[in-house]
């Protein structure tokens, strides 16, 4: 099987990049320059393992922050703190990511002749990102599918499974979590109080390597 993997360099992105490996796969990796605050800190993990594990890692300029509306992106408010299920969270939502990231990795795909685009969404990401529930990926899927010559298929691995068994399927392939970024803030050190880096402490609790702020 030829995969493309929609790949950020996160915990979750990494582990279906290595999950991919431990079957077989032929992979490559796809990375996108969005204009978020942190697209530098995880460009840079996603080139350090890429390069750890021998995968081409293409990375395309999506100036998103020029046009839409989000904390996320660095024309953005800022990014607000607390747990994923709180109100506040919604800002975050860059409107219809997936869907565009997802479109251009088709294309991307077809033109590499590759069987498949991978995504590594999970369940927690449902409650406030329209583009990562299994509705919306099934839609994209068929999608995919009616529009390409080699009928490319997504794969989401994740979509019903929670952040903390994504975290313990990595700890079976030996991944090392600070080879990964979570932190929407950027900077070096994980700020430890954003929805990414509390669903990162909880997901990877009594094995969690990562160095906070706070």
């Amino acid at each position: 099987m030829k995969s493309v993997v929609v790949f950020s360099g996160g915990m979750d992105s990494t582990t279906a990049l290595y999950k991919l490996i431990s079957e077989g796969d032929e992979v490559s990796a796809l990375t996108f320059d969005y204009g978020s605050k942190h697209n530098a800190s995880e460009y840079n993990k996603a080139v350090q393992l890429c390069s750890k594990l021998n995968i081409v890692l293409t990375k395309i300029e999506l100036p998103l922050d020029r046009y839409f509306k989000s904390s996320l992106l660095q024309s953005g408010e800022e990014i607000p703190e607390g747990h994923y299920q709180e109100e506040t969270m919604k800002s975050t939502v860059v409107p219809f990511r997936n869907g565009i990231m997802l479109s251009i990795a088709i294309g991307f795909a077809e033109s590499m002749d590759a069987d498949r685009v991978v995504i590594g969404n999970h369940s927690g990401d449902h409650a406030i990102y329209p583009d990562c529930r299994s509705s919306f990926i099934n839609a994209m899927n068929d999608a995919s599918k009616f529009g390409t010559y080699n009928e490319i298929g997504i794969y989401s691995p994740f979509c019903q499974m929670s952040k903390r068994e994504i975290a313990l399927e990595g700890e079976k392939l030996n991944i090392n979590w600070n080879d990964t970024w979570s932190c929407y803030k950027g900077g070096e050190i994980h700020c430890g109080k954003c929805g990414t880096c509390v669903e990162r402490k909880e997901a990877l609790k009594g094995i969690d390597p990562t160095q906070y702020l706070d």
